[in-house]
């Protein structure tokens, strides 16, 4: 495809996003701020909302943080603190660095969408990701007591689809240059939605809802190793290839390994 006006040929532009919780980190955020606050119980509250259906997967936290009496005197500074407790996967400055930088001829814009809350996100993300590029739970806080007295926003479930296609119309990216990349349940409505455009959709962990639904799945500590499945989906990158690309930003493979696992239950079959 050739630009009229100057006569060069267009290079691909993709549209990359990724969750963030135990995606881009190692701890769901709700658990750093439990226990910054000194709470118990924070696992066994989410397992009970989840059960009820009450919120759409993923927004649990933002239910307890308005609803429940020990979340909801969260302050500001608090979500900021937690932020920075997080524990990150190594390889994010330089996978974000690659990103920016562009790879052949292709341009990705990449973007964080989190059902966390956007400054817990921000928070553990600064001077990595721009806070522009980040999409989290939006809360009010009264100006006098500092408590949250709203939820604004919620990117949960098909929440982070609405996110993903405002910004595919935005960008003008076709839905087939779309890639998420998640690790649990509250992805599988937009990694379906993604896959449905013939977007490309990679899981990080081995969740076996999400293992059926993403096209691929890598399972590691850095958050670079992502563009293993992405530049062999895209660029048909040979092992090879992918070795010295990986060594030229700093990471040598060592351990990989890439197999197809067939999990099946077998009973007596009737004679």
């Amino acid at each position: 495809m050739r630009d009229p006006a100057t006569g060069t040929s267009e290079g691909r532009r993709f549209l990359i996003a990724s969750d963030f919780d135990q995606t881009l980190s190692f701890n769901d955020s709700g658990l750093v701020l439990s226990e910054l606050l000194g709470m118990r119980g924070f696992e066994q509250r989410v397992a009970g909302l989840a059960e009820s259906n009450l919120v759409q997967q993923g927004g649990e936290l933002a239910y307890l943080i308005r609803h429940d009496p020990e979340f909801r005197g969260i302050r500001r500074e608090q979500l900021i603190t937690a932020g920075r407790r997080v524990r990150l996967k190594s390889g994010i400055p330089e996978l974000v660095r690659f990103l920016s930088d562009g790879f052949e001829d292709a341009t990705f814009d990449f973007f964080v969408v989190s059902a966390a809350p956007k400054l817990v996100v921000e928070s553990a993300l600064a001077g990595v990701v721009a806070p522009e590029n980040i999409y989290g739970t939006e809360l009010d806080f009264d100006a006098h007591t500092g408590e949250v007295r709203a939820v604004r926003h919620v990117p949960a479930g098909y929440g982070k689809v609405a996110v993903i296609e405002s910004l595919r119309r935005r960008l003008d990216i076709p839905s087939d240059r779309v890639i998420y990349i998640g690790d649990g349940s509250s992805d599988i409505h937009v990694m379906l939605h993604v896959n449905n455009g013939d977007g490309f959709t990679v899981a990080v962990s081995e969740n076996q809802q999400l293992a059926r639904i993403a096209k691929r799945t890598v399972l590691s500590d850095s958050a670079f190793s992502v563009l293993l499945p992405i530049l062999t989906k895209c660029f048909a990158l040979t092992p090879s290839d992918l070795r010295s690309l990986f060594e030229s930003h700093g990471f040598r493979i060592g351990d990989w390994e890439r197999e197809r696992t067939d999990r099946l239950t077998l009973s007596s079959a009737p004679p």
